[in-house]
């Protein structure tokens, strides 16, 4: 059995029974016939599915949210944000899939010579909770478009998210067995890898389990596209808008209660400027209210899980241990709802500096200037996200090309965005999520040559 736990109040929400061997087979056999008809079907066809799902998600978004918040601990408002970024991200595939997916002509002496983008099959897509919608709908929405069918294995602990996902699918009218959820544990994981009916992977989740999938995966000739950790960088310089830089920085570091594989987890700061920041960063998680979730006054709901709020508890205290500064009092806790912390003094070697942390703790690191900030950055075995905060654009465009990360947010929010490619390098995974780059991931790329008479 897999069971909902509201993490702010630890009550029981739902018991759901795991599927049993044969109900895997059933979905597995559905996937299979349904992959036959939906990828017969023409694109046009396949985007006016997509649409009403965007319609259905706008005009459900306030019962999703509230299953989301309940669930995982997320604000209700981040929850109707996550779900309306879901349906603009169909519309926006809507609007483009055709041109991202068509015919491409090359010239040579051939009489034609083109590439064509054919869907490849079932896909299983292993989620996490933190974003619990729109982790799967960034998969789902141009992987079912391009006319691949989806197989979900979400997390345990938002089970009802995964069957409310298959759910909507269903209500606006995608065939029997275009979407399925699995209500699976690990174990199961390799036995559907193996399954020769599932052509392809793709996971989001912890670097142990993505090494994992992809081990299996590879073994197996299949392809895998993995979104894993992050520690992200976020630099400021000397000529940053510290204000607007500090607000940027509490936000995504705090947003979710910190539980972000994108989040700005390493402040990365000019000496110069050092104290100044800090008063403001300080300043901004001082305005922070902790609450219930579902109050609307809340700005930071609970961690998702007790044993996650264990680990950065661990994380700030190992860290501590080594020589920072905690700046925002004692660490206070209470279940899963952890206070928002501030360390100072963070260096290579400390658990803040080296891990992921996945939770409402930031850290300030020195960097003496420009080129040291760089070097810190890069000095991490993640590469998912990073900011750069300079009024210097010239200089900024120079300094962002020597991130080592996938991407770069000079004076933003680093986040994802369906216009643009999202996915990291190093241990933070391969392959590219959204964009036209996304929904070319699990396509045959196809070339046809005619010759000439």
């Amino acid at each position: 059995m897999f069971t909902s736990i509201n993490p702010y109040n630890q009550r029981k929400l739902k018991a759901y029974r795991l599927d049993t061997g044969n109900t895997i087979e059933r979905k597995l056999k559905q996937a299979d016939r349904a992959f036959a008809d939906w990828s017969a079907l023409s694109l046009r066809e396949r985007t006016d599915y997509l649409r009403k799902v965007g319609g259905y998600l706008n005009t459900e978004k306030q019962r999703y949210a509230e299953l989301m918040s309940a669930e995982m601990g997320k604000t209700l408002r981040e929850a109707v944000a996550e779900v309306e970024k879901c349906a603009a991200a169909c519309t926006f595939y809507a609007d483009h899939a055709e041109a991202f997916l068509a015919d491409e002509f090359i010239k040579t002496e051939a009489q034609a010579s083109f590439i064509t983008y054919q869907p490849v099959g079932a896909v299983l897509a292993i989620m996490p909770w933190n974003y619990p919608f729109w982790q799967v709908m960034r998969f789902a929405i141009p992987g079912l478009i391009a006319g691949n069918v989806g197989l979900l294995k979400h997390a345990p602990n938002v089970s009802g998210c995964s069957l409310a996902i298959e759910e909507l699918f269903r209500a606006c009218g995608l065939p029997e067995g275009v979407f399925q959820s699995l209500l699976v544990d690990v174990p199961v994981v390799e036995t559907l890898l193996k399954d020769r009916r599932v052509k392809a992977v793709t996971l989001t989740g912890s670097g142990r389990a993505g090494s994992s999938v992809a081990s299996i995966a590879g073994r197996e000739i299949k392809k895998s596209v993995l979104e894993l950790g992050g520690s992200d960088a976020l630099i400021v310089l000397a000529d940053a808008d510290l204000d607007k830089a500090a607000e940027v920085a509490v936000k995504s570091r705090m947003q979710n209660a910190g539980q972000s594989c994108i989040a700005a987890k390493r402040f990365i700061v000019e000496k110069s400027v050092k104290k100044q920041f800090t008063e403001r960063v300080l300043d901004q998680i001082n305005q922070i209210k902790q609450g219930d979730p579902m109050n609307d006054a809340t700005t930071m709901g609970p961690m998702a899980r007790l044993d996650l709020a264990d680990s950065i508890e661990r994380q700030c205290r190992d860290t501590l241990a080594k020589g920072a500064k905690l700046l925002t009092g004692d660490m206070k806790r209470s279940g899963c709802n952890v206070a928002p912390m501030l360390l100072d003094k963070v260096k290579p070697g400390m658990a803040a500096f080296d891990e992921e942390t996945f939770g409402p703790l930031a850290v300030l690191i020195d960097a003496r200037d420009e080129a040291d900030a760089i070097r810190l950055a890069n000095q991490s075995d993640f590469g998912l996200g990073s900011a750069l905060w300079m009024q210097d654009l010239d200089k900024a465009d120079r300094l962002a090309r020597q991130i080592q990360a996938g991407s770069v947010f000079v004076n933003g929010l680093m986040r994802s965005d369906a216009r643009v490619p999202f996915g990291g390098i190093k241990t933070s995974g391969f392959g590219r999520e959204l964009s036209e780059i996304g929904i070319k991931e699990f396509v045959n790329v196809k070339t046809i040559w005619i010759e000439k008479n």
